[in-house]
């Protein structure tokens, strides 16, 4: 078993975790996921991989509370162990195969939109470790919800940070802040958005518009994380692909994002119902 060794808060409903697991640490690259299982009654919960630190032969998750799995994850404390802490799984980022002087001539805009930060992260840290500073946007309702500032400060001078409300930084939306920092003369050779679905249909529409290539992040679709189940299914090009098996990124230009939506609501319902049992308990 994997045991928590700290625990943080870092927004209303949402905290981050380092958990002992040194094999996962040394194999986990940029963009991978893993399962947690919290209890020997717990469902599998895929989450994608926000840190890793092979030297400490550690792994860092972010939980947002939102059904009653979550919650679950969100009430442990230091000390406890999961009863399954499985990866890394998924094919990690593909600009992780650049050479150095590709990754030198390549401008990177990655979109973070909510807990979407906590993916991003990894990518913009291996980046630069290899000298490469992209540019980040992170976007959030609130300030209050805005997470891993500082941190992707360290990596990079060029963050900027947009919330609904205007609290912080830019008062809109991401997809307004990109088209901005076009407009001002900042040109990017990729785009790399991870968040909400409905917040990577509009930034690819966005980009699509702009002639710039776009990757997504479709790790929020997933449930088993083993493509037994079937509800990552997901349109790409065209095909059919499975998110946690084929992915979990894909061109964001080519994915039907309103069939992913649908299937992404497919159990609300059942979740309401577990999220209320929970409370009662």
């Amino acid at each position: 078993m994997h045991t928590i060794l700290t625990k943080q808060t870092l927004a209303p409903q949402i905290v981050a975790m380092t958990v002992d697991a040194p094999r996962m640490a040394t194999a986990a690259k940029p963009g991978q996921f893993l399962i947690v299982i919290p209890d020997e009654k717990g469902e599998r919960i895929p989450l994608t991989i926000c840190d890793y630190d092979a030297n400490e032969g550690t792994i860092t998750i972010v939980i947002q509370a939102i059904g009653a799995s979550s919650k679950k994850l969100i009430e442990m404390n230091v000390g406890d162990k999961f009863e399954g802490f499985v990866g890394p799984l998924g094919h990690p980022s593909e600009f992780i195969h650049l050479s150095y002087e590709e990754l030198s001539k390549k401008s990177f805009m990655f979109v973070a939109g909510g807990l979407g930060a906590a993916p991003v992260y990894p990518q913009v840290k291996w980046l630069s470790e290899r000298g490469v500073q992209p540019h980040v946007i992170i976007g959030a309702k609130s300030a209050e919800y805005v997470i891993f500032e500082e941190e992707f400060r360290k990596l990079t001078p060029n963050v900027h940070i947009a919330t609904d409300d205007g609290s912080r930084g830019f008062h809109g939306l991401v997809t307004a802040l990109l088209e901005k920092l076009v407009e001002k003369g900042n040109k990017y050779d990729e785009v790399i958005a991870i968040g909400p679905m409905v917040m990577m249909k509009f930034v690819s529409l966005t980009t699509k518009k702009l002639e710039i290539p776009t990757i997504v992040s479709l790790n929020t679709i997933m449930v088993d994380g083993s493509g037994m189940c079937g509800a990552c299914r997901v349109t790409v090009d065209g095909k059919v692909r499975f998110a946690c098996v084929e992915g979990p990124e894909f061109d964001g230009h080519k994915v039907d994002f309103d069939e992913a939506m649908r299937r992404a609501k497919m159990y609300h319902t059942q979740e309401a119902e577990a999220s209320h049992k929970c409370n009662i308990r």
